[in-house]
């Protein structure tokens, strides 16, 4: 008797697993997406499936529909292949520069329902049209997805833009005291390049910088321990002074002051070493008074540079920085949910201090 049963249960049990079989061959497996503002506000939305045939000289197929929403984008891409789409490989999201001006928070959230999307998906923006970019074929990369994908991951290592995935943006998105971000790639013919830094307020992008700009962004917004900086230090003896910072750390620590009805001021301290890997004056750096006198002169265009890029934030009201955070972190509860943030923030007195060591200037040294 036992025995029967037991062969009973694991024939049940053989039988649920048919059920939900899924062959690899029958799934689309899709990597890539791209969303964008469509006439008539609807959504244009492309997607990237890798070719896993071996007799294919394909590497991906690529399926577009314009909709009024993302499910039903789904539905309708789904009619136009002979497998079934599954989202359990997506690794980025690219959305139009159009698009991300009107707000993606109702995609970012039906994007998060799908329980089979992970949360480490990228969140990109296009500088022009995300899926005139995802369907072009950048020489020698077959697959544009993967491409762009491997791009954002060695930028980022180098803080030259800050990763952001879906978990990132949605978590700054819903914090009342920060504003998220996302990088910008752009379409520059023969190649795609990383352009710049998105701002967003809330969900809404409303102003973005020049990827040179990023490492100051960065320097802002928190430690860093690899990065790479150039500084125009102007001109010196009729001769134009560049140096390149190569191995750069950050220690950066924040400060804040209650002055009373509703002002604060905010203090930056950033801590920056780093090794000069060019250095085009005419200044000997074996002597220390010299060496000392251009880390002087490289934290002052630094800070320059960050009181700039922290004007240009406030003129906009987006506080990618976090600064609403720490004013939060200072107030209590009450106090903080008296206050109107988004107005209060503009006027905000902020101040960035930096200071920056030379650790090495040559493999002689």
């Amino acid at each position: 008797m036992y025995k029967r049963l037991s062969a009973v249960l694991l024939l049940l049990l053989l039988t649920g697993c048919n059920s939900d079989e899924r062959i690899l061959e029958k799934l689309g497996m899709v990597q890539t997406a791209s969303y964008d503002l469509a006439e008539n506000d609807q959504l244009k939305s492309t997607i990237s499936i890798p070719v896993i045939d071996p007799e294919s000289s394909e590497r991906r197929q690529l399926l577009a529909a314009v909709t009024d929403s993302l499910k039903e984008a789904r539905v309708l891409l789904s009619k136009q292949i002979d497998l079934r789409l599954v989202s359990g490989q997506l690794r980025s999201v690219l959305f139009g520069l159009n698009l991300a001006k009107e707000g993606l928070a109702d995609h970012i959230d039906t994007l998060l329902r799908d329980p089979s999307i992970a949360l480490g998906v990228k969140i990109t923006v296009v500088d022009g049209d995300a899926g005139e970019l995802l369907s072009k074929t950048f020489k020698p990369n077959k697959d544009t997805g993967t491409y762009v994908n491997h791009l954002l991951e060695k930028e980022s290592s180098s803080n030259v833009i800050p990763p952001t995935t879906l978990y990132e943006f949605t978590r700054e998105y819903h914090d009342d005291g920060i504003d998220p971000i996302a990088p910008i790639v752009k379409d520059e013919g023969d190649r795609a390049v990383i352009s710049g830094i998105a701002f967003f307020q809330d969900d809404r992008l409303v102003m973005k910088i020049p990827a040179k700009d990023g490492i100051i962004f960065a320097l802002l917004r928190g430690d860093i321990k690899q990065g790479e900086l150039s500084l125009n230090l102007g001109e010196r003896n009729g001769r134009k002074v560049m140096v390149m910072f190569s191995s750069m750390l950050n220690k950066r620590k924040v400060s804040v002051e209650d002055l009373g009805h509703n002002r604060f001021k905010f203090i930056i301290a950033a801590s920056i070493q780093g090794s000069v890997l060019e250095y085009t004056g005419h200044e000997d750096l074996s002597q220390s008074e010299k060496r000392h006198k251009l880390e002087r002169d490289a934290a002052e265009y630094i800070r320059d540079k960050a009181q700039e890029m922290v004007k240009k934030l406030q003129q906009n009201n987006v506080d990618s920085i976090g600064i609403g955070q720490y004013v939060r972190n200072s107030l209590t509860y009450k106090a903080w949910k008296s206050l109107d943030w988004r107005k209060i923030y503009p006027g905000v007195e902020v101040e960035c201090r930096v200071k920056v060591t030379i650790k090495d200037y040559g493999k002689y040294m």
